[in-house]
């Protein structure tokens, strides 16, 4: 049935006297009304008044006139109001209304939720009008209340708004479409939110939102939520003021499904790499791929990955056989949920293959050769043979594993690649052969220090070269003054003195022929050095993030939960926060952004890479005047780049934006989503983000 609009009646509001419960607020202006019942005038105290447009009258001796009883419950801070076998419950500060009769129970919004004032409680006179069936009317001449128990009257909604797509007492057993239907989209309404919530507390969590007020979200309820539940949807606008919605019951009845999508029953599988997914009919922490080849028992499971993503499955030539897949779904409490196994044969053509250089390559310095293989080995040759003589240099020889080849003088023309190997059977096998060229160039590369590198304590002075060296010296030289000395020996320990800017080559002879390397610049720094610093006691941190992830929540609806998580997760529980390493400088940093900020930026390290060694160098970090300056800094990243599009969709659910996070690449960690999801079970961090209306 269509509901009526009423926004524009005057809302009407009820006291309740409570002796047992004594809080105190502000009212405002207020403007003294009258209370006519019955015809007769009744006199409160205190006194029914007219507060922000809305009329306010005492509900005590409206309870007692009609013959009403009205009860608070101060453990849940209801009001709970009876008459026959009509029942009404109110929550303090939540604009949801519930109603029983009949032992049907129906939900309504008001625009403005019960309050306490004077120890004394507040609730919408219109309430008691659908609950004691009694007609209410304003005289705007007399400014009186006038309530007259003879007329009759029928639970209206406050809102021309309703959920159309799940009907009330509807069981939802799956993802299911929400939209509500409006006559009037209210002036202003910026968004529109659909929350779950508990029955009892009146509280609980945003399930989907966006700015389409008539548009229908998809929704996929998780094994958390299953039981009586009240489905809410509420209209804001851009400053966050509630404007109309509705509200019916639900039942939410999640028998677990959990499918395997990419593999059919009795499949041959040829190919080197099957992409795999999970189809789900709840939302799932994570998921887990379980693989076992019948002929061989071989088993493997994988670690969690994102429910809602890919998870590539690599056949090899071991598993050539039958083998049986399912995937594992997991709810946020850890239970499991199999799927049932998917049989398929597995069918793979050998593979091995040369990795590390390409056809036509003039090879001049350091290669990283591979294999990329699917069977297992035990031994594995880098082979060079000569296109003009045919003959073959086995260039390393090993069960197993990568080769840095640097080609020798010898080496130089015209070559062909390739890598063989034996089975664990004895069977030899070998891949396609690649043509290079080699220069063969006498070459000699420094690896003591890199590009950049900041030197702080011994360093080894060493090369690597394609040539056998008859000498070799190492040249430190500043670059500030052009000074230069010959270091002795194998290593190098810095002076109090040398601290600078700095630069290092090697000078080599070979058969008389002068070698030498690039000259590298480097900075010896000998001073003290900082490191990471804590902003606050461990054992405080939690709530010192967690009341400003709350403050993030309510300003821009991000998951509370999750980014307390995050800062728990990147900064140690606050113990690990970047300050300068030379100055000491606290940088306010709980995320580790790199950059500049409002207090400029603090050095601290990275790593990089030279001539196949990796070397710590400078790199600066964003610095703030406080914490809060770091904490809207990350807002801002996530809020307003491009890259996180996706993780705004989801970003009011903690899972969803966990995984939201990974796929959008905030993190190279393959485990950053699961760290931050154990972090919040762990924890109970999900309550930051419960709410109500």
């Amino acid at each position: 049935m269509k509901r009526i609009s009423n926004r524009k009646i005057i809302i009407l509001f009820l006291l309740l006297v409570i002796t047992s419960f004594s809080i105190v607020i502000n009212v405002y202006a207020q403007n003294a009304v009258k209370l006519i019942i019955d015809g007769k005038t009744v006199s409160t105290d205190p006194e029914a008044f007219i507060k922000d447009g809305r009329t306010l009258v005492p509900i005590r001796l409206i309870a007692e006139e009609l013959g009403a009883e009205v009860n608070w419950d101060n453990e849940s801070r209801t009001v709970h109001i009876s008459k026959g076998d009509m029942q009404v419950v109110l929550t303090i500060d939540s604009r949801l209304i519930e109603y029983t009769s009949n032992n049907k129970t129906t939900f309504n919004l008001c625009d403005v939720a019960p309050l306490i004032n004077e120890s004394h409680t507040f609730v919408p006179i219109r309430i008691v009008s659908n609950a004691l069936g009694v007609g209410i009317q304003w005289d705007n001449d007399k400014e009186a209340v006038i309530i007259d128990s003879s007329e009759k009257s029928e639970i209206k909604p406050f809102f021309d708004a309703e959920i159309s797509s799940v009907k009330p007492g509807q069981v939802i057993t799956g993802s299911t479409d929400l939209t509500t239907e409006m006559g009037d989209i209210p002036d202003g309404a910026a968004e529109i939110r659909y929350l779950l919530l508990n029955r009892d507390t009146k509280k609980g969590f945003i399930i989907a939102k966006g700015t389409g007020m008539t548009s229908s979200y998809r929704w996929m309820p998780s094994m958390e939520d299953n039981g009586e539940k009240i489905l809410a949807s509420a209209v804001y606008d851009n400053n966050g003021n509630f404007l109309s919605g509705d509200a019916i019951p639900v039942k939410i009845d999640i028998v677990p499904e959990v499918k395997l999508i990419g593999l059919t029953e009795d499949e041959t599988i040829t190919s080197d790499s099957v992409p795999l997914k999970a189809d789900l009919n709840f939302s799932s922490a994570y998921v887990k791929y379980e693989i076992i080849n019948s002929d061989t028992d071989a088993y493997y499971i994988s670690p969690g990955v994102d429910p809602n993503g890919e998870f590539t499955m690599i056949p090899v030539m071991e598993d050539n056989g039958n083998m049986w897949v399912r995937v594992i779904a997991y709810d946020m409490s850890e239970n499991a949920y199999k799927g049932e196994y998917t049989k398929v044969k597995v069918a793979v053509d050998r593979q091995l293959n040369l990795k590390g250089v390409t056809e036509g390559e003039t090879i001049d310095g350091i290669v990283a050769l591979s294999t990329s293989r699917n069977f297992n080995v035990s031994e594995t040759e880098y082979i060079a043979v000569d296109t003009a003589s045919g003959s073959e240099t086995v260039l390393y020889k090993a069960g197993y594993g990568s080769y840095s080849w640097f080609p020798e003088p010898d080496m130089a023309g015209n070559k062909e690649l390739y890598v063989r190997v034996k089975d664990n059977t004895g069977s030899t096998y070998t891949s396609d052969k690649v043509k290079v060229n080699i220069s063969g160039t006498p070459k000699v590369l420094l690896q003591s220090v890199g590009p950049g590198q900041v030197v702080t304590d011994t360093f080894d002075l060493n090369v690597k070269s394609n040539v056998t060296l008859n000498s070799i010296k190492y040249i430190l030289t500043n670059t500030k003054t052009g000074a230069s000395k010959v270091l002795e020996g194998k290593s190098y320990t810095p002076a109090v003195g040398d601290t600078g800017s700095w630069s290092l080559r090697a000078e080599a002879v070979y058969n008389g022929m002068a070698l030498k390397t690039e000259d590298v610049k480097f900075t010896i720094y000998t001073g003290k050095l900082y490191t990471s610093m804590p902003i606050i006691e461990k054992d405080n941190f939690l709530d010192f993030a967690s009341e400003l992830a709350v403050n993030t929540k309510e300003k821009f609806g991000m998951s509370a939960a999750l980014q307390t998580a995050q800062a728990i997760l990147e900064t140690g529980w606050g113990q690990s926060v970047p300050v300068d390493k030379y100055t000491g400088q606290f940088s306010n940093n709980l995320f580790g952004i790199k950059g500049t900020a409002s207090a400029g930026s603090v050095t601290s390290n990275t790593w990089e890479e030279y001539n196949g060694v990796s070397f710590r160098i400078d790199a600066d970090f964003r610095s703030y005047e406080n914490v809060s300056e770091s904490w809207d800094d990350h807002n801002n990243l996530l809020l307003t780049m491009e890259r996180y599009s996706p993780f705004r969709e989801v970003m009011f659910d903690s899972t969803q934006g966990a995984w939201a996070l990974r796929r959008c690449g905030y993190a190279t960690d393959s485990q950053y989503s699961i760290k931050l999801i154990d972090i919040i079970n762990m924890y109970d961090l999900k309550k930051l983000d419960e709410v109500g209306i």
